[in-house]
Order: structure tokens, then sequence, then C-alpha cells
């Protein structure tokens, strides 16, 4: 039976393993930060490209969006279709859905490493083919740093935000 004395070696082993433990965290809370400067920057820039794809809606801007969207982009729309970047370009490119205005407020901006999260909510006026798609719609977009540098929209996902009384 052991006594009450721990193992000095069995302490020192347990110290080392928590350090490391310790080491490790800090290191990855490190590689998620990003300094303050930078966070400013980078917020400059998802503010101007918000307002890039914004532009590109608004006058079927085919080559605009095709800069903004990565190759590998998927979207899922307020109907829950899944589209991808060429689909999207191919819709944009027919007018198939046309927006009169869009106003995008109450946007907010986090920063996870080299991923910027996006959400905001868009004042819509418009239609998709003969149907009215006016309303107000909540979305999220995800942006990634790509190998040169530049964001480039990975995701986005739209929900309409019902009115109260409006049917489903």
């Amino acid at each position: 039976m052991r006594g009450s004395k721990a193992n000095p070696l069995l302490c020192q082993t347990r110290h080392i393993a928590l350090a490391l433990v310790l080491i490790a965290a800090v290191c990855a809370v490190q590689l998620y930060a990003m300094p303050r400067g930078e966070r400013h920057e980078s917020r400059h820039e998802i503010d101007q490209l918000e307002d890039q794809w914004r532009d590109a809606i608004l006058k079927g801007n085919t080559a605009a969006m095709d800069t903004l969207l990565a190759d590998d982009y998927v979207a899922i729309t307020a109907n829950g279709m899944l589209q991808s970047k060429a689909q999207t370009l191919t819709s944009l490119r027919a007018g198939m859905v046309h927006f009169t205005a869009l106003d995008l407020i109450d946007r907010k901006v986090r920063f996870y490493g080299a991923t910027a999260l996006v959400t905001s909510l868009a004042q819509v006026s418009g239609k998709n083919g003969e149907s009215d798609i006016s309303g107000n719609y909540r979305y999220t977009r995800v942006y990634v740093r790509d190998e040169q540098g530049k964001w480039k929209i990975v995701s986005f996902e739209v929900s309409r935000i019902r009115d109260t009384g409006e049917r489903k």
C-alpha cells in the first residue's frame, strides 16, 4: 500500500503535461485572435465587399459577382434550394430575380481567423419571375481569405421574415 506522499516523478510529469495543455490553449487562442488594427482593416474590407455584392445584385453585374464568389460557393435560398456559383451567375445573367431596391441594415461582422461571418437585415423590393419577393429577409454570408489574401464569399443563407398574419 502506498503512503500519503505522491511520487515526485509523477507530480513533475503532471505539471509538465498541464503546462503543455495551457501553452496549447494560449497558442490556439492566438491563432484565432486577430489584432485590433487588422480587425478594423478587415471590417472595412468586408463592408466594401457587402456594398459590391449589393450593387452587383441590383445591376445584374455577373462579372463583379464572379469575382466575389469562391469557386466552391454554395447558397441556400429563401425557399430552401441549394445554389452553386454557376447557378447563381446563370440566374443573375438571365434576370430571373430582379431587385428594384435592396437596403442592408443591422449588419454585424465577426471574425474567426481567416473567416468572416456577416449577418444583416435586407429590405427588398423585387420579383422572382412573376412572383413578388418584396419584404424583409435575414441573411448570413460567410467570407474566407483565399491564398492570395482576398476575401471570397463561400456561403450564403437567407430567410424571409414573415409579417404577422402573412400566409406561409
